[in-house]
């Protein structure tokens, strides 16, 4: 049993509010269309946007250049280090060797690269509390893609949940994750913006 798991069981005993229970009760009352998202305990709730998805697309379509569809993930839950944070991150490469768990998550000790395309409403999410918690489970690649600044925020080298280095690439130009667990280059010639 992962820290992880065993949290969430501590509050399950102790009759606390737990992840499970939270999205349980928001999947049956979320609009079609909507990605919910838990973070530090907060409910949030958005509409896809146009220029959110093509960026998305973009970068899975990169992803799947090299690697299989098993691997990469959009929009799925994963649960991350912290008070009730259950993330469903828009890009997630995981592990080869990564398997669901008995309730049929995705461990975020497999994850290998997260990519968050910002919304004006969560921004302050991805370059915080969801920073945080990745930099706590050790994700080795984090990536902001920003449409309102026209640039990518590449973080790498996770440590005492903060990452050491962080890269920035205007909209246009490549992010090298060349030196990453990633292995190759993104291209964000035609990332739109907002």
């Amino acid at each position: 049993m992962t820290v992880l798991e065993d949290r969430i069981e501590m509050a399950d005993d102790n009759g606390e509010l737990t992840l499970d229970a939270l999205f349980g009760s928001l999947e049956r009352t979320t609009p079609e269309g909507y990605k919910v998202e838990i973070v530090e305990g907060a409910v949030f709730m958005s509409p896809q946007r146009d220029t959110h998805w093509e960026i998305i697309l973009d970068i899975v379509e990169q992803l799947r250049t090299k690697y299989p569809r098993r691997r990469v993930k959009s929009d799925v839950r994963i649960d991350y280090p912290g008070h009730l944070n259950g993330f469903a991150t828009d890009v997630t490469l995981v592990s080869e060797q990564a398997e669901k768990d008995s309730k049929g998550l995705w461990s975020c000790q497999d994850v290998e690269f997260v990519a968050e395309v910002i919304s004006k409403a969560t921004a302050v999410n991805d370059y915080g509390p969801k920073k945080t918690a990745y930099a706590n489970a050790e994700v080795p690649v984090y990536l902001v893609a920003d449409p309102y600044q026209g640039k990518c925020h590449l973080f790498t080298q996770p440590k005492d949940g903060d990452y050491v280095t962080e890269t920035t690439v205007a909209f246009g130009g490549d992010v090298d994750m060349t030196n990453t667990l990633v292995g190759l280059v993104l291209k964000t010639g035609e990332f739109p913006r907002d």
